[in-house]
């Protein structure tokens, strides 16, 4: 890892403690390895559904399901308000699973289909936000960050289909954008944002890789590290918006 990008955390504060929800997927388990390795950051909390994340004296796994509000709230509780958590990251998402996959046209859309995008992709994150955003200091520099996708802008839709993912990841950017200007009020220091990946090397891009261009698929440790290096720069100002892997902002 010697060749990517390291994030330096320290204008955080002193051992600055970070969450990451979805710790066992690619990207999620990228983050909380680097983000315990990097300066200024004294834990890591990792929740999955599962409780699987990475080993290391700094990560402390957990579990959470973004589809159970009851658990979300039981993994905040758990680390209280005395945990200095500065950094949150929701690197959980779903676009394929064994009862659903990507529309391709109007004729695939299901009320099922829908709700369990909805639930994963918009809702999760939206409780993940109520319940560890309070747990989070009023003063200081913060960030609260999730997974989106290119394909939740609007203005860059020039191919249609995957109706279910294209909404829920535009109402996430919605959702981001709300509590930006929420907590702008609240906590003066903090970013919120939404991350655009690239097209990384995991369970959730395996069956459409053989559409991405040469050099175009990440590794979920080069994915991470880049996103960890955006994070650590973006400002106040910047808040609400949707970055991607480059730092670079996608219009709505």
């Amino acid at each position: 890892m010697t060749d990517l990008p390291r994030a330096d955390f320290s204008r955080f504060g002193p051992r600055a403690a970070a969450a990451v929800i979805g710790a066992s997927g690619g990207i999620g388990a990228a983050l909380t390895e680097q983000l315990a390795q990097a300066p200024g950051i004294g834990r890591v909390y990792a929740f999955s559904r599962s409780g699987d994340a990475p080993a290391g004296p700094r990560i402390d796994p957990g579990r959470l399901d973004l589809e159970d509000e009851a658990r979300i709230a039981a993994a905040a509780a758990g680390i209280g308000t005395a945990g200095n958590l500065r950094i949150v990251i929701v690197a959980a998402g779903l676009l394929h699973g064994r009862d659903h996959q990507p529309e391709k046209a109007w004729r695939d859309l299901s009320p099922g289909g829908f709700s369990r995008s909805f639930a994963v992709n918009t809702t999760g994150p939206a409780l993940v936000a109520k319940h560890f955003l309070p747990l989070m200091p009023r003063r200081g520099a913060g960030i609260f960050a999730a997974l989106s996708a290119r394909v939740g802008s609007i203005s860059d839709n020039q191919a249609g289909g995957w109706y279910s993912y294209r909404a829920s990841k535009a109402a996430l950017n919605q959702v981001l954008k709300c509590l930006a200007i929420e907590e702008a009020r609240r906590r003066p220091g903090l970013v919120v944002a939404g991350l655009q990946p690239g097209t990384v090397d995991t369970a959730l891009s395996k069956p459409f890789q053989g559409a991405v261009r040469e050099g175009g698929l990440f590794t979920a440790a080069f994915s991470a590290a880049h996103l960890l290096r955006v994070l650590a720069a973006l400002q106040p100002a910047q808040s609400g918006g949707l970055f991607d892997w480059q730092g670079q902002e996608i219009a709505p």
